[in-house]
């Protein structure tokens, strides 16, 4: 009859058990990380809108930030999908 050796699989469970702590707790710093990016994202949307409204189109907005027109126009729909998610969110209220 063999013999079990309980302190290695308590160990082998115990090093699974921090194997998973520490993929939660990457994941979860991804996360956050994540949810940082959408918010600068979404700031730097507003203040592109702005620039377009200030050097009155895409194109100028473009030479004055030496972003490339593609970009603006990206984040002016970024922009947009804010302000239209805001409004649904809003109206649901």
């Amino acid at each position: 009859m063999p013999v079990r050796n309980d302190d290695k699989t308590l160990s082998r469970k115990q090093r699974l058990q921090e194997k998973q702590r520490r993929q939660l707790a990457v994941v979860d710093t991804v996360d956050k990380a994540e949810a940082k990016v959408r918010k600068a994202e979404v700031e730097l949307a507003g203040a592109v809108t702005e620039a377009v409204q200030v050097f009155g189109d895409e194109q100028s907005a473009s030479e004055g930030l030496d972003m490339p027109v593609e970009a603006i126009r990206r984040f002016l729909a970024m922009a947009q999908d804010e302000a239209a998610g805001a409004g649904d969110v809003a109206g649901a209220s």
